[in-house]
């Protein structure tokens, strides 16, 4: 059967008034992200551009976006950029797209611990202007769903929840039930998903594997998601509610474009070891004047001819210890470059690259350190402090950031610490030593521009 079409929109129109969706939901463990991609790839197969997003700072989600849209997955994080570029940052991904979705994170209403709705799926919808489609595991409920869906769309009358998808459904007299509960909350039901184990994707310590570590397994993963979604939802009535969002005010966010005729090589490193990173980063670092060039640590023996700087973002190298440590003329590539002063910002993953050894096999040895997996989660939002001047700041210049890692490193700083955190208590953490910065913290960019700016200009001058 063939579908029938999408209402189509200006591809050419504002991007204040793309149509859009948030999905939410009322835990962890719903079913968002089976649902926003599914969406995404569903709405993509029949022609539709589709802006991929995802509120908060994971880096995992984004890349089963991109697979799904054939386009950059991009977060929105109001803790670490600030709510007032949200809309931009938005705007900013959704050029050209006849529809965005956006990917909520945990709890519709959950945020920064401690902020009230700062970073919240909620907010997020508040500020884009979206309706709000909440998706909810009714696997061990039936008229009591009505309760939940009321009380997630009265709880704050400025957040919009425009349908529900059902997840998890057991049998034509489960969804019945749940149907006839929901016509009394006046929250339309727009699609039923029944349990699918084929659209399930693996998870390890820190959440689902990344597309990168698993490709093909992926590509079959996202088509499930887009075929059950297709077959259990309401994509006219989606996309009606997409278009039912209000206009943004203000202009979409630009990398501050820095007038140069030189482009500094700097290398990124990538791979399935190293798939953390924001869009916007090497955007950044591209109109701050560098030629960024991705390389691959596993499988590259060299850095990219011309190197003057090396960024190293989040990851896995604990997954792939072996193999990097097996790569020693990349290993002592890095060190040599590290040892002549250029720049290499590292952030986790690249903190634990750059250290004497990991789970006791050597690594590039640029720090005096060693790192190893710990059986505890260090999770969190940070503000941060600049504690020496360093390629990416001068010391005092206030940033905030997100922890997310089962490894540690000892010791936890070097004599020149990178940043000052409050957590619970404050505490030092990380390395700058010659052009290394090197830490736990991940931080956007897009936040503090200059830190882009001020890390190619040092590639020039090293």
């Amino acid at each position: 059967m063939t579908p029938s079409p999408i209402p189509s929109t200006s591809s050419t129109s504002s991007t204040s008034s793309v149509p859009r969706l948030v999905i939410a939901a009322p835990s962890s463990g719903s079913g968002k992200t089976t649902v926003a991609t599914g969406l995404m790839a569903a709405f993509t197969e029949r022609g539709v551009a589709v802006s991929p997003h995802k509120v908060g700072p994971d880096y995992i989600d984004p890349g089963y976006h991109a697979l799904a849209t054939g386009r950059v997955g991009r977060n929105l994080d109001a803790y670490l950029c600030g709510p007032e570029l949200l809309g931009p940052l938005f705007a900013h991904g959704a050029r050209g797209c006849e529809l965005a979705v956006v990917e909520g994170v945990m709890g519709m209403y959950d945020g920064a611990a401690g902020e009230g709705e700062l970073a919240s799926t909620a907010q997020v919808a508040k500020v884009l202007r979206a309706p709000v489609v909440l998706v909810v595991d009714a696997s061990s409920q039936s008229r009591s769903v009505a309760a939940l869906v009321h009380g997630f769309a009265s709880w704050d009358p400025e957040v919009r929840v425009g349908g529900v998808i059902l997840n998890k459904v057991a049998s034509d007299r489960h969804e019945a039930l749940l149907r006839e509960a929901l016509d009394s909350a006046g929250v339309p039901v727009l699609g039923v998903l029944r349990r699918a184990p084929q659209v399930e994707t693996p998870s390890r310590h820190l959440g689902l594997v990344p597309v990168a570590e698993r490709r093909t397994a992926a590509v079959e993963a996202v088509a499930a998601m887009a075929a059950q979604v297709r077959e259990g939802c309401d994509l006219e009535a989606l996309f009606a509610l997409a278009r039912s969002a209000g206009a943004l005010t203000g202009g979409a966010w630009e990398a501050p474009v820095t007038d140069t005729t030189a482009r500094e090589v700097v290398a990124v490193a990538g791979g399935p070891a190293f798939t953390f990173s924001y869009a916007e980063h090497t955007e950044l670092l591209a109109a701050a004047g560098a030629e960024v060039v991705v390389f691959d640590p596993l499988r590259d023996e060299q850095l990219p001819d011309g190197t003057r700087g090396l960024v190293i973002g989040g990851g896995f190298p604990e997954v792939y210890a072996a193999e990097l440590s097996a790569n020693e003329p990349l290993r002592k590539a890095v060190a040599a470059l590290a040892g002549s002063g250029a720049p290499v910002a590292a952030e986790c993953a690249g903190l634990l690259y750059l250290c004497r050894e990991l789970d006791g096999l050597p690594m590039c040895g640029v720090l005096d350190a060693a790192g190893e997996m710990s059986g505890r989660l260090t999770l969190g939002y940070r503000d941060a402090v600049a504690l020496s001047d360093s390629v990416l700041a001068v010391a005092g210049t206030r940033m905030r950031g997100h922890e997310f890692h089962r490894t540690v490193v000892e010791p936890g700083s070097g004599t020149a610490p990178a940043w000052g955190v409050r957590t619970s208590e404050r505490r030092v953490e990380g390395f700058v030593q010659q052009g290394v910065h090197a830490s736990y913290l991940h931080t956007h960019w897009a936040a503090e521009p200059g830190v882009a700016r001020r890390f190619v200009e040092r590639c020039r001058t090293s």
